[in-house]
């Protein structure tokens, strides 16, 4: 009978130490960092055939090989929205980002123009669309032209109309800072490793990240209209350059998540020049005025030690990432001293945000008020 009670003793000891290494097991799964590759294109929409090449191929590999370099990564899961040459439709790439709640969604395209235009350009979500930005966000909506049922999905948009593709702009607003800060390391890996021109961080309307809810870029890596670039392009060697470039991207941008570090998490704002010796308070009436220190993946709690001893941490949870600030006033004054104090404290990118009503306001809009 003792033999009996040690066995069944045993017996729920391994249970138990099973059940925690498969709970272990699932966290650690879960707490994966996951990133959503979508190859433009695919099947019946080639894309572009600049010289002949095929967008819908090029783009393929590149991704392909871009999720082979980060499936390296332990602690990254990689999710495609095609392996092979089929057609999937644009909401649907966005739904396959949503339904793995991923961190992070890059669509990969090839570039096309009228004219030897060459370069690579890497696109977030915005309104700010200049003439040939909305030709870009034109030629890539119209896709949904080749769906059975765009008039259903699209709600009734119009590649053809700015008024659609402002309207779209809108909805992705809150992951528009950190899609800039990956945009921005694409493109600079694109320069310092790949060695290729770069045409910059776009803004454009673009339905492929309309509905994903996590930072999302579109990236053109380059023009296959363009005779030299299309043939490196077109080869595995451009290919593998490209694509090292990518995963190189993502990766600092991981890196700079889990580090904690938000020191290029930076919008353009308009920027008014104030004497530093000015010491009489300017309040600015049902504004409050914060300095963003940092954004990152993991919870920290809001404290003064866990940022450099700096004063009145709040923070402030979008998606899954953590923004953190430093300050609470309606005086703006203050609030330059207290950006200044947190570049002496070592957050060199700090920067100053602005809230009216809870909601976050731009910097241009905030110091309006003052003159109404």
């Amino acid at each position: 009978m003792q033999t009996n009670q040690k066995h069944i003793i045993v017996l729920l000891v391994l249970l138990f130490i099973t059940s925690l290494t498969s709970y272990a097991t699932l966290h650690a799964q879960e707490e994966k960092f996951v990133v959503v590759l979508d190859a433009g294109h695919g099947g019946h929409d080639s894309g572009n055939v600049g010289n002949g090449h095929s967008e819908k191929n090029i783009a393929l590999k590149v991704t392909l090989e871009v999720g082979k370099a980060l499936e390296k990564n332990a602690d990254i899961k990689v999710i495609y929205t095609r392996k092979t040459d089929v057609f999937v439709e644009l909401h649907e790439r966005a739904n396959i980002a949503n339904k793995a709640d991923a961190d992070l969604f890059v669509s990969i395209h090839c570039n096309a123009h009228s004219s030897q235009a060459s370069g690579t350009e890497t696109f977030v979500l915005g309104e700010k669309n200049t003439a040939r930005n909305f030709e870009v966000a034109k030629r890539e909506n119209e896709v949904i032209f080749k769906e059975e049922n765009y008039e259903e999905n699209y709600a009734g948009f119009d590649p053809s109309s700015p008024e659609s593709s402002i309207a779209i702009g809108i909805e992705q607003e809150v992951y528009v800072e950190q899609s800039i800060v990956l945009a921005r390391k694409i493109e600079d890996n694109f320069i310092s490793n790949a060695k290729r021109k770069s045409r910059g961080l776009k803004q454009a309307s673009l339905l492929v990240i309309r509905n994903t809810y996590m930072p999302s870029v579109l990236v053109e890596v380059g023009f296959l209209t363009n005779k030299s670039e299309g043939s490196y392009l077109n080869t595995k060697a451009g290919q593998s350059k490209m694509a090292s470039a990518i995963k190189t991207a993502i990766l600092d941008y991981k890196k700079e998540l889990d580090l904690n570090v938000g020191s290029h998490i930076m919008l353009a704002e308009t920027k008014e020049v104030v004497d530093e010796e000015e010491s009489e308070p300017r309040i600015i009436d049902g504004v409050t005025f914060k300095v963003q220190i940092a954004a990152s993946s993991r919870e920290l709690e809001a404290k003064s030690y866990n940022f450099k001893g700096l004063s009145d941490i709040s923070r402030e949870h979008t998606g899954k990432i953590y923004k953190y600030y430093s300050g609470n006033t309606s005086d703006y004054n203050k609030v330059i001293r207290l950006q200044d104090q947190a570049k002496q404290n070592g957050y060199s990118g700090a920067f100053i945000v602005a809230f009216k009503g809870g909601k976050r306001i731009s910097m241009t809009e905030a110091l309006k008020s003052a003159k109404d």
